[in-house]
């Protein structure tokens, strides 16, 4: 097949055991042969007793990752939709699609027996799940066959792997196993990498440690990336949001304002506002609804994305705008996963696609100031005892996050 790589190849030949896994770096084809892999597996098992499982991190990442390129490649005739009861015709069988990041989202699986499971990012799931899985697989023709990027030297799954045996077969990818790469999107990821731990994982697909500081490519060179207010100014912004973090006894409230460009090439954080200490529900609206007038006024600001786990703030915070009729929407934040957001940004700034103003002193100090968490070892934990300002993050973190798909979007195209 010479549209495959010599390691898709050989994993097509020799993945024949009940485990076979592909891990490693990011854009290195481990998902690609498995779009020609999979109607093999799942013709191969017609007739047998037992169900098809596809696994992903989330319901959502399964139909991105698999079944929309699938489909692209074979048409919706042969490759449906995931259905409201959450399975999807694939090559005539039908396959139970489900999310595994909750051991909820599985349940009904118990006590099946499973001929074939396909799990894409493995790494992310719920553990539980997983190990309801290595159960389920109980047919002497079961077979699985899963992806997933590197994480942390103790994580639960390299223990897995590690331990596996004979009933495992595993290939280890670098982005350089993909010869189908053009080379200047391999230099340029590469460099967007290059000094932090997703060098390590994301390019040469090693299960390594997250150590020292979070954002490297900030921490190494502040002024790379700050620029002066006025500069920021004339930017050609397209839109610009507020992210808004609540504290508590022990952190402070923050609020932080980021901009994006037009055709989101580039953001920068334009404007911030910290307090920590004690603070009444009025005085943090009063300080928000002046945030908003000067945000909204300066750079367009018509959106806020507020802590979700402090509905009766954000209820107060929409009442205050209203109040003041300031043309602002009020959201709760998506939250996503912490490392996803720290993920994003450090790509960023390692790319040159993000900016800071020189007129967000407490921004710049948590950026150059956070660590992973040491006592967390093998776990990628932003260290949050206080000793850190991780408010600014948070507030820097959901002003950004709903945009970080159309801002990784322009980098593919790219």
């Amino acid at each position: 097949m010479p549209f495959m790589s010599p390691k898709q190849q050989e994993y097509r030949l020799h993945a024949n055991r009940v485990w076979n896994i592909k891990t490693g770096a990011t854009r290195s084809g481990k998902t690609y042969g498995d779009y020609f892999l999979l109607p093999k597996r799942l013709l191969a098992g017609r007739g047998l007793a037992g169900l098809n499982v596809l696994l992903g991190s989330t319901k959502g990442t399964l139909t991105r990752n698999l079944i929309q390129p699938m489909q692209a490649i074979y048409g919706a005739g042969l490759v449906g939709d995931i259905k409201s009861d959450n399975t999807a015709k694939l090559f005539g069988e039908v396959c139970h699609c489900l999310g595994a990041e909750s051991i909820r989202q599985v349940n009904h699986l118990r006590g099946s027996s499973i001929k074939y499971c396909y799990g894409d990012e493995v790494a992310t799931w719920n553990r539980e799940v997983f190990e309801m899985l290595k159960s389920r697989l109980d047919k002497a023709y079961s077979r699985f066959d899963g992806t997933c990027n590197p994480e942390g030297p103790t994580h639960w799954f390299k223990k897995f792997l590690d331990s596996a045996g004979e009933g495992l077969y595993y290939q280890a990818y670098t982005i350089d196993d993909n010869p189908f790469n053009p080379p200047e999107v391999v230099a340029r990821m590469k460099r967007e990498y290059s000094g932090t731990v997703y060098y390590d994982r994301y390019i040469l697909g090693r299960w390594v440690a997250a150590e020292g500081a979070v954002y490297r490519p900030f921490a190494d060179d502040p002024e790379r990336l700050m620029a002066a207010p006025e500069a920021l100014q004339g930017m050609p912004f397209a839109t610009a949001a507020i992210g808004v973090d609540f504290g508590g006894v022990k952190s402070g409230h923050a609020f932080a304002l980021t901009g994006f460009t037009r055709g989101f090439k580039t953001m920068a954080t334009l404007a911030e506002w910290y307090h920590k200490g004690e603070m009444t529900p009025q005085r943090l609206e009063a300080a928000f609804v002046d945030f908003v007038r000067v945000q909204a006024q300066r750079f367009g600001a018509r959106v806020a994305y507020c802590d979700s786990a402090e509905p009766t703030l954000i209820e107060g915070l929409r009442a205050a705008c209203m109040r003041e009729r300031l043309p602002i929407e009020i959201r709760k934040a998506k939250k996503s996963a912490v490392q996803e957001r720290i993920r994003f940004l450090c790509r960023l700034m390692a790319g040159g696609r993000y900016q800071l103003s020189r007129a967000c002193p407490h921004t710049k100090e948590a950026l150059q100031t956070a660590v992973w968490d040491a006592r967390r070892h093998g776990e990628d934990v932003r260290l949050d005892d206080g000793s850190t300002n991780i408010d600014s993050l948070d507030a820097l973190e959901y002003s950004y996050e709903p945009y970080m798909r159309e801002m990784m979007a322009v980098e593919m195209r790219g």
